[in-house]
């Protein structure tokens, strides 16, 4: 039956056959006949299958004829229609049946119409055939161009793809008829992003053509057509653009963007300070673009650590330096990436390094004694001016600035311009064995140099004290005391210095000696015994 559907008809014309026969009707109803009120007969409409084309710019177009099979042609009948678009949209020849559009159709917004036929006698104003639908399909005409829906299209793809990449698949939609020949059977091309994309002409699959490097051009604009009709001449076409962005992957190792940098360093600076920044160039972005900062010679004097914000390396000072020891040092420094795939490792074989030349500034130090520290030895009695010893500083800078010496005040001491400390007063040790004295140095050229130093002065003895009896004795003994009895302990001491203990000798005076009733035995402390019996006797 459907290849009948394609061999041309002619619209108002009864056919009886088969094929444009869709929807014949052949209904039985009870008629009163004029002559019979009882007798049934047969009757039926008849017409062909109603098409009108959309978007016809004809006033009236006929689409096609409603009849009834009783119609004899004398003009008696009346054929009415009914429902929607019925006489706005479609009118009837009430006479001959034939319907007309009078409007331009869309089939997009409407593709059929479902309307109500009846045909009326008109001498008698009854109907002849009983009410019946039929429809009337609007049929396509390539009328709409494709549109992309999902726009704006955005993809990314990694850059350095393989050819044959997917990117994104774009999908355009043709509002007419997918039955009705090609009209809506699209072919997708690119009309711009060529040779770098390709796209399958049927599924609208965009893929790369070929190797592209972000880093020297990072984003695309595709634009692609999509034709109906199969891309055959005279198929409407609507276009789409595409912003392809390619992601960075890490095939750029770091750069020094120098390869001499030269540095400055107070010698006076501390440990930890920041001496200046070296920076590395990656063309990479991102993660990619982390990198560390090394010092290839493993120096001790300097350090390299890595902003993690701006990715520059910074100085920093490890040990403190020394004008007068080194004034200048020269350090290489590495660069790498922080990460690295091993897929990429082909890119970062070898490591970027630039010299680093560090000059040392001479800072205005301060005198620096030739000891940490001062221990002199001096006798005690020596005479007011006696050389107690001499201290040295030295300017460490290079101008070597004269020294001048002070000390803090002392009653005791004195030191002249040239370091030399000699005594002012007699020392005496037994009231102070000990000095300890504070000496100044202080640059004669910036007096705002000064260094300090301790010095210890020891006063030596000399045996210039007589022994004394530890305390006063009063001694008494009794009148019936036996010879050879102790009656008192003495001990002396002496208030001078001495490597070994003490030794006293004790003896009575020669007068005593001969007269006195008591004698003393030396027993490292003077004993004193009764030598006789006394009869009142009283030593004091």
């Amino acid at each position: 039956m459907d290849y009948c559907l394609l061999l041309p008809f002619t619209l108002g014309i009864s056919l009886l056959w088969p094929c444009f026969m869709a929807t014949e009707i052949s209904q039985t109803e009870e008629v009163k006949h004029p002559v019979d009120s009882h007798l049934r007969v047969k009757r039926g409409w008849m017409w062909n299958q109603f098409f009108v084309p959309e978007e016809m710019n004809k006033t009236n177009y006929h689409i096609g004829q409603l009849r009834s099979d009783l119609d004899n042609g004398n003009n008696s009948f009346q054929y009415k229609l009914l429902g929607a678009g019925a006489g706005s949209i479609f009118v009837i020849d009430e006479r001959t049946g034939d319907i007309f559009a009078v409007q331009k159709l869309d089939r997009e917004e409407r593709s059929l119409y479902t309307l109500r036929a009846q045909v009326i006698d008109g001498t008698t104003g009854r109907a002849v055939e009983p009410e019946s639908e039929f429809v009337i399909r609007v049929s396509d005409i390539n009328d709409n161009e494709p549109k992309f829906l999902d726009e704006p299209y955005e993809a990314i793809v990694p850059e350095m793809s393989p050819e044959g990449t997917l990117v994104i698949q774009v999908t355009a939609n043709d509002a007419d008829d997918p039955s009705s020949g090609n009209n809506a059977r699209l072919l997708y091309s690119l009309l711009q992003g060529q040779p770098y994309f390709s796209i399958e002409p049927t599924t609208g699959i965009i893929r790369t053509s070929s190797k592209m490097d972000r880093e020297l051009q990072d984003e695309y604009w595709v634009i692609i057509q999509a034709k109906d009709m199969l891309g055959q001449p005279g198929g409407l076409s609507g276009t789409t653009s595409v912003l392809i962005k390619l992601s960075d992957v890490n095939d750029n190792k770091p750069i020094f963007k120098e390869s001499f940098y030269r540095l400055t360093v107070s010698e006076a600076a501390p440990t930890g300070t920041s001496i200046g920044k070296i920076m590395a160039y990656d063309n990479d972005i991102g993660e990619n673009a982390e990198m560390d900062y090394s010092i290839e010679d493993d120096s001790q004097t300097f350090d390299i650590i890595t902003n993690n914000e701006t990715q520059e390396g910074i100085v920093i000072l490890k040990k403190k330096v020394d004008f007068e020891h080194q004034n200048d040092y020269r350090i290489r420094a590495n660069v790498k990436n922080r990460h690295v795939d091993k897929q990429l490792l082909k890119y970062h074989v070898e490591a970027s390094s630039t010299l680093i030349k560090v000059q040392v500034e001479d800072e205005d130090e301060p005198p620096v004694f030739l000891l940490p520290y001062y221990l002199f030895e001096v006798f005690e009695g020596r005479p007011h001016g006696s050389f107690v010893g001499t201290v040295s500083a030295t300017d460490p800078d290079q101008r070597s600035s004269p020294i001048s010496y002070s000390m803090t005040r002392s009653k005791m001491f004195n030191i002249d311009d040239n370091g030399t400390i000699i005594t002012t007063n007699a020392l005496d040790r037994e009231i102070s064995a000990w000095y300890n004295l504070s000496i100044t140095a202080t640059e004669k050229y910036n007096v705002q140099q000064i260094s300090a130093v301790p010095v210890y002065v020891q006063v030596l003895n000399i045996n210039d004290h007589a022994p004394e009896f530890s305390e006063y004795y009063d001694t008494y003994v009794c009148e019936n005391a036996d010879p050879g009895q102790v009656i008192q302990t003495i001990s002396a001491v002496d208030r001078d210095e001495s490597i070994e203990d003490h030794h006293f000798y004790f003896n009575l005076s020669v007068e005593d000696t001969k007269n006195s009733s008591f004698i003393i035995i030396d027993n490292q402390e003077l004993v004193l015994a009764l030598k006789k019996s006394p009869s009142s006797t009283y030593l004091s």
